[in-house]
């Protein structure tokens, strides 16, 4: 899928800790955000899924436990 330039609107202390953790891992600015987007939205599992059509029911569990789990915290 191809990429699309957009401009957001952040706060200062989120974009400090953006910078850091791409200084720290090799990555860019918008990879970092990316990457942290695709986990905050489940993207990342959905890939995984995606890529292994054959899963077993154990296997499954497993995934859907997972995301379960990701999503706890964040209900308000």
């Amino acid at each position: 899928m191809g990429k699309i330039r957009t401009t957001l609107t952040i706060d200062e202390d989120v974009l400090r800790a953006v910078k850091i953790r791409a200084a720290r891992s090799g990555m860019g600015d918008s990879a970092v955000i990316e990457a942290a987007l695709r986990r905050d939205l489940g993207l990342d599992l959905l890939e995984r899924l995606w890529d292994r059509p054959g899963l077993t029911e154990p296997e499954a569990i497993e995934l859907a436990v997972e995301a379960q789990h990701g999503t706890r915290g964040r209900r308000r």
